[in-house]
């Protein structure tokens, strides 16, 4: 299938505004996670209601993703995700500032549907996007998401050490990334929607199958890589400081060095699945994070342990980006720009299955058995992923990426 020509200056401000897209995802998305304790606080949740709260903002994630598949039949990704951000950064805004647990309740189903929405018309660009450049690209945007989660999480932390109010913290932050996220809006880049005769129902029909046959192993990728995510932003202080023994201080150090390595890794991976494909990427990613796993269970201590949780960084940065792009690849060769579009919807919604289901499983395990046997559950289901790694070059045939390449000119 010939891919549309894209002049490079639209490419290149393109690929610009969607990272900076990334890059406030991540950091609204940190403010919110990683403030939780204070909304908690604040709005006097108690600890058996809390999970409830929790859970329901990937549930409802996962409607908004769904949702989007189907709006997209219609409009563009880019319009979509234009609308979509700055409902997320203001519905962060209303967490901090609104009156009372009903309220919060609202503000906090407004955000998991619109960051489903968001989650998936991002990806969805960024495939697409991808496609036009004919070369790996994608992990550079979720290397500006880990990039905006370091931002947020440093912001967080300051307000936390300067007692800040969670409306006094989120205001200035909202009132920067809605102007931003308006702005970069502008310069999107999608396909070009098909004629009606050509077009979109057709490439709809034909995704059904499409799902059942191929996109069930990726599915399954994506939502053991997000249990083996959520297993380091749940659990990783606890077991530093209960199991190796660590101080309160120093439990904290893993989840941010995590999120530092992610962010190295995905900065680099585009160079190494240019050089050596997306398969091997992939097959390094998964040997590198199970063996992060494995030392983070067999640990004799703290600092041990945090080489454990380094090598998970770098071993999972890749997998999800990478599982998005093998899934948008495959539609498109086979049925189009809309079956492509469909199909990285479809896998969204994975990745909060597994973010549903990690926290829970390893909690649940530590406590019947052990948590270091525990550590040892997300390292077998990552493993999983050896097993489905022809499936990320699946249809390399004529570049050996899978692209039709644009002339050198064109790309920047």
């Amino acid at each position: 299938m010939t891919v549309p020509r894209v002049p490079g200056a639209r490419l290149r401000h393109g690929r610009v505004s969607l990272a900076l897209s990334f890059f406030v995802q991540g950091a609204v998305f940190a403010l919110l996670v990683t403030r939780i304790p204070a909304i908690q606080d604040r709005y006097g949740i108690s600890d058996a209601l809390l999970p409830a709260f929790l859970a329901a903002v990937p549930v409802l994630a996962g409607v908004g993703s769904v949702g989007t598949e189907q709006l997209v039949k219609r409009v563009r990704p880019s319009r979509v995700l234009r609308c979509a951000q700055p409902v997320v950064c203001l519905a962060l805004l209303a967490v901090g500032a609104v009156g009372s647990m009903a309220q919060v309740a609202v503000a906090l189903a407004v955000f998991g549907l619109s960051v489903g929405a968001l989650d998936a018309s991002m990806n969805m660009l960024g495939v697409s996007l991808q496609r036009a450049y004919g070369r790996s690209i994608m992990l550079g945007f979720h290397a500006a998401y880990s990039l905006g989660g370091i931002v947020g999480a440093s912001l967080a932390w300051a307000g936390a050490h300067w007692q800040l109010s969670l409306a006094l913290l989120y205001g200035p932050v909202v009132a920067v990334l809605v102007p931003l996220a308006l702005i970069v809006g502008r310069w999107f880049v999608d396909r070009e929607r098909q004629d009606a005769a050509g077009g979109q129902g057709g490439a709809a029909a034909a995704v059904a199958p499409l799902a059942m046959r191929l996109l069930l192993p990726l599915c399954l990728v994506m939502a053991f890589a997000y249990i083996g995510d959520s297993t380091v932003s749940n659990w990783s202080a606890k077991y530093l400081q209960d199991v190796l023994g660590s101080s309160e201080q120093l439990a904290t150090v893993p989840y941010n060095v995590y999120m530092v390595t992610t962010l190295l890794g995905r900065a680099v991976g585009d160079l190494g699945v240019r050089r050596f494909g997306a398969v091997a990427v992939v097959r390094t990613g998964t040997v590198v994070a199970a063996g992060g796993f494995a030392v983070v269970a067999a640990a004799p201590g703290a600092w041990a342990g945090m080489a454990g949780f380094t090598l998970l960084g770098l071993g999972l940065c890749v997998i999800v980006p990478q599982t998005f792009a093998a899934a948008g690849r495959y539609a498109f060769e086979r049925h189009g720009p809309g079956a492509s579009d469909m199909a990285v919807a479809r896998l969204n919604i994975f990745n909060y299955v597994g973010f549903l289901i990690g926290s829970p499983l390893v909690g649940a395990l530590g406590d019947a058995w052990s948590y270091r046997g525990a550590m040892l559950v997300p390292m077998v289901l990552v493993l999983v992923t050896l097993v489905y790694a022809r499936s990320f070059g699946a249809p390399e045939a004529r570049y050996g990426d899978g692209y039709e390449r644009p002339r050198t000119a064109d790309v920047g």
